[in-house]
């Protein structure tokens, strides 16, 4: 029970890394807040853990990490429905087009940029004055080795959205560490969700990714879900403004 009677806000909560930290998180004693914009998938998600033997229980808010007010409708939920909120795990991400820079679009850069950095800051926006009522929280943020330790040709809208969120987390880890709020980065390496495409029809895609790290292999949703929730557990208490990489040995594997 390593986050038990804790309240944590999940966005991207309705596949991969979201849902897996959802499910482990309320096996693990937390009342989760689901945020994605999927309403099928989401309430699929919610049900889930709310019929099964799961200590904490959940609800959810369908909406656009890219729209402010459903930051600070999630915010707003969360502390109507629970008391308050001790955690928030800010996993809602895009990938974009996979396309050089001049030959990009002006809106496939901006979606990129909004879905994966500014909702961020919608996110701390909201997050910290309901955290600094208690004087603790813990801020995670899904960053990504891309754009940090490597990149990849087309991935450029990607690579600065992801490497600007290490900027927000170090700043914001400065500006609220003195209000028990720790901000942290995780760093995922591959990992087998629905951005990674279809590489059960693509064994050579598969072997590509496989080889990029040091594991000869890609996470499987839960190790990702099982590294965010130490950043959000009482374990990590002087853990902050780090990027918390997860990869697999991809930063470091250059064979």
């Amino acid at each position: 029970m390593q986050l038990k009677d804790k309240t944590i806000i999940i966005t991207g909560a309705s596949s991969g890394i979201g849902k897996a930290a959802a499910i482990l998180f309320a096996n693990e004693g937390a009342n989760i807040v689901l945020g994605a914009r999927r309403e099928k998938e989401l309430s699929s998600v919610s049900s889930s853990i709310n019929e099964s033997d799961c200590v904490g229980k959940a609800v959810y808010l369908c909406g656009d990490v890219c729209d402010e007010n459903y930051a600070k409708s999630l915010v707003e939920l969360a502390v109507d429905t629970y008391g308050g909120l001790d955690a928030a795990f800010n996993n809602a991400g895009i990938m974009g087009d996979m396309i050089s820079i001049p030959k990009m679009e002006s809106d496939n850069w901006n979606t990129v940029i909004s879905t994966n950095l500014s909702s961020a800051f919608y996110a701390a926006k909201y997050q910290i004055p309901a955290m600094k009522k208690s004087r603790a929280g813990s801020i995670i943020f899904t960053s990504s080795f891309v754009g940090t330790t490597a990149s990849l040709p087309g991935m450029g809208a990607y690579a600065a959205s992801k490497a600007g969120l290490i900027g927000l987390t170090q700043t914001l880890a400065v500006e609220h560490g003195a209000d028990g709020i720790r901000t942290n980065a995780l760093l995922p390496g591959g990992t087998k969700t629905a951005m990674a495409g279809d590489i059960d029809n693509n064994p050579e895609q598969l072997e590509f990714l496989n080889n990029l790290h040091a594991l000869k292999r890609l996470a499987e949703p839960e190790e990702i879900a099982h590294a965010a929730m130490f950043l959000a557990s009482d374990n990590s208490s002087f853990v902050t403004g780090s990027t918390f990489i997860v990869d697999g040995g991809n930063s470091v594997n250059k064979v």
